[in-house]
């Protein structure tokens, strides 16, 4: 018989996205599955919405984040196998099927998915962060540095044994937290890119710069504490890396020959960006794909001109807020 899969859903003032994921999640092709929405003491209409469908829901009465809501909906599940996505995504049919085939109740792994090529809206900017998430999740593929909880399974006795989600202050990053204790004692991640859902980003220009600058500054702090800050993980890859460097770099040449009158200075900044555009090319090889030449220009331009700002923003805030904090280790429960 196929394992009992418990889905489970945190939510948050999701109103404008949980409906849509729960069709998606209600319209799987596998057979045996359970779906539970964890509401972390929302103030819009969301569980209105939640309680149409035939769900489980359980109600957390304060705000207590995400990693406390999915533990929540873990300790509430009756699956052999957990699966773990967000409020704003939606997943593919075929998702928990594969998910299960990869995973084989084996309790020594665990299993990530990733975001569709195509994003649910075709705005520029949600059509951007679906390819270049989808990149570099999957690119590296069966291995994993972390796994998203965007599309995450594992069987609930593993999950129960390494304690779950830590609720001890890592924000946006209990999944990478949580990935990293797992390889730590000895599970194995494996990304499969066939387990994919579509995400509901509504970015405009201003939301997927906002977006860059908070990720890094969490992701910074993080990895400054892990000693992992120049590793090559998902996301944070090190292309991204030599992209906001390669920025910097030209910045300092242009002011250089500026203030300098060295003209010299100001010709060796296309060598520095040939150099970034050869580093990156699979990633503009991945926007040609999806939607072809006009839109990988102008996501090259994009990306080599304007998103390295944001990013290079949050990794200046991430390394303040660091030096901020009492000296822990980050990758501690």
């Amino acid at each position: 018989m196929s394992p009992l899969i418990s889905v489970v859903i945190p939510n948050r003032n999701g109103a404008a996205t949980i409906g849509r994921c729960l069709e998606a999640a209600f319209g799987s092709r596998y057979d045996n599955f359970e779906v539970i929405v964890v509401d972390d003491a929302s103030e819009d209409d969301s569980l209105e919405q939640i309680r149409r469908f035939p769900c489980r829901v359980v109600c957390v009465p304060r705000h207590g984040g995400a990693a406390r809501a999915r533990n929540a909906g873990a300790g509430a599940s009756r699956g052999e196998v957990l699966f773990f996505t967000d409020a704003d995504c939606l997943l593919e049919p075929d998702a928990l099927a594969r998910a299960v085939q990869s995973l084989r109740g084996d309790t020594g792994l665990a299993v990530g998915g990733t975001y569709t090529l195509v994003a649910c809206e075709p705005r520029f900017f949600d059509r951007f962060q679906s390819i270049f998430i989808h990149h570099f999740e999957a690119r590296c593929a069966p291995m994993a540095d972390y796994l998203a909880t965007h599309a995450l399974a594992i069987t609930a006795s593993a999950f129960r044994r390494h304690r779950g989600f830590a609720e001890n202050g890592f924000s946006i990053l209990e999944d990478v937290e949580f990935s990293h204790r797992l390889r730590r004692n000895g599970c194995r991640l494996i990304m499969n890119p066939a387990i994919q859902a579509r995400h509901v980003f509504d970015y405009s220009f201003a939301r997927s710069l906002r977006n860059a600058y908070r990720k890094t500054r969490h992701w910074t702090c993080y990895s400054l504490g892990n000693r992992d800050l120049l590793a090559d993980s998902g996301t944070a890859s090190r292309e991204l890396k030599l992209d906001v460097a390669a920025w910097c770099l030209s910045a300092a040449l242009l002011a250089a020959a500026l203030a300098t009158g060295a003209p010299g200075l100001a010709a060796a900044v296309p060598v520095v960006q040939a150099g970034n555009v050869y580093a990156s090319r699979r990633l503009l090889n991945a926007f040609h794909r999806a939607h072809g030449a006009a839109f990988a220009a102008a996501a090259a331009l994009y990306y080599f001109l304007v998103y390295p700002l944001a990013v290079g923003a949050g990794a200046l805030a991430g390394l303040w807020l660091y030096n901020g904090r009492p000296r822990r280790a980050a990758g501690s429960a």
